[in-house]
């Protein structure tokens, strides 16, 4: 059992590398203020989700989870040229969640969770992120934001991932 545990770690971390080296590829070939909205669907495809912005800018969400590490959110100006692209899943973000935040702002600010979980005696939900940590955001971590029944938050916190301890 341990052998196929991680022989499917490897495969994964495999898969996650050449995820990344996409990502990065398709980051380059995009300039703000020049791409536009068909250069970053070309490189992106459709988006998970589309927040309205300021201005009549549209952020494009580009999810990662459950396996990867970043979420991406692209913002696409009114004149249909890309304005910004920035990658959420960071401790500035996480510090940005605060108890009494309605769950629709935190999903708008990180995107979609890797998982979420219901604990129906607690009356809690809890949405969990993997993201990079760590001097060379090498360390794999998972942020998880606990949410009432009202689905506002009551807590937050970091651990590491429990994918990188062996069973």
């Amino acid at each position: 059992m341990r052998g196929t545990a991680v022989w499917r770690g490897l495969v994964l971390a495999g898969c996650l590398a050449l995820l990344a080296a996409c990502d990065q590829q398709n980051i380059g070939e995009l300039e703000e203020g020049v791409s536009t909205e068909a250069d970053v669907r070309e490189r992106f495809g459709a988006p998970e989700a589309v927040w309205e912005g300021e201005d009549g800018a549209q952020i494009y969400e580009y999810n990662r989870q459950p396996a990867g590490h970043r979420n991406y959110m692209i913002t696409i100006g009114p004149d249909g040229k890309m304005a910004a692209l920035r990658q959420v899943l960071t401790p500035q973000n996480f510090a940005r969640v605060t108890p009494g935040m309605p769950m629709e702002a935190v999903r708008r600010m990180l995107g979609k969770p890797m998982k979420v979980t219901p604990y129906e005696a607690k009356r809690q939900t809890h949405y969990d992120w993997r993201y990079l940590d760590g001097p060379n955001a090498s360390d794999s971590k998972i942020f998880t934001v606990v949410f009432d029944s009202d689905l506002r938050v009551v807590s937050t916190g970091s651990v590491r991932d429990p994918e990188l301890d062996p069973k």
